[in-house]
């Protein structure tokens, strides 16, 4: 319900778990054989040479010494940066409004989510079975229109209530927000707990 690219993601971490996995096996090894760690000490040995003849190859004035002593953290840098920016774009997709109906003659309607989620908790006001209740609005992946959205209810379920009894009252809200929309609407349900379904007295029968 994001515009989060799922693939990419997995690859990412696939592919960071594979290089960490394989670097502690590697700092492992080196911990317990000692052909491992002399096998380390010569790749380490042979970087440093690597390192010092590219630095000679680009001198530049004190303190620096080799323009590659500042282009390498350059380098760092601008990949942090960029890491930063690809973190930031994650996720997103949401919106404040619920549904938009254009009607060249009436004008456009609007739906805030802010008016269905205080219809459901007024719904839900005295329920046995709910302690709380949140509705978020989502736009439709690829799409950009706000009249295609879908929304998440999610309901905090009071301890030792029922499961049927907590999906037959997350059945009857999806039923009243298709009534206030006047139209059927992607909903996504999710029940679980929270912090006031563990501060909440449990559930008693009769």
């Amino acid at each position: 319900m994001n515009n989060t690219n799922r693939a990419m993601n997995r690859t990412f971490l696939a592919l960071a778990g594979v290089i960490l996995t394989g670097a502690g096996i590697l700092a492992a090894a080196a911990g317990l054989n000692a052909d491992v760690r002399m096998g380390w000490s010569t790749v380490a040995g042979s970087a440093l040479t690597a390192w010092q003849a590219l630095r000679d190859t680009a001198p530049s004035p004190e303190p620096l010494g080799s323009w590659w002593a500042l282009a390498v953290p350059a380098v760092l840098l601008l990949g942090a940066i960029m890491t930063i920016l690809w973190l930031a774009r994650q996720g997103g997709g949401r919106t404040r409004t619920a549904a938009r109906q254009d009607d060249a003659e009436l004008g456009d309607t609007a739906v805030e989510i802010s008016y269905l989620a205080a219809a459901v908790e007024a719904a839900l006001e005295g329920n046995r079975a709910v302690v709380g209740s949140s509705l978020t609005a989502w736009r439709r992946r690829g799409s950009k229109n706000t009249a295609r959205t879908s929304l998440r209810l999610t309901l905090q379920a009071r301890r030792g209530a029922s499961p049927r009894e907590v999906a037959d009252v997350a059945e009857e809200l999806v039923s009243g927000i298709d009534a206030l929309l006047g139209h059927r609407n992607d909903v996504l349900v999710r029940i679980g707990t929270g912090t006031r379904t563990k501060l909440a007295r449990a559930l008693r029968a009769g």
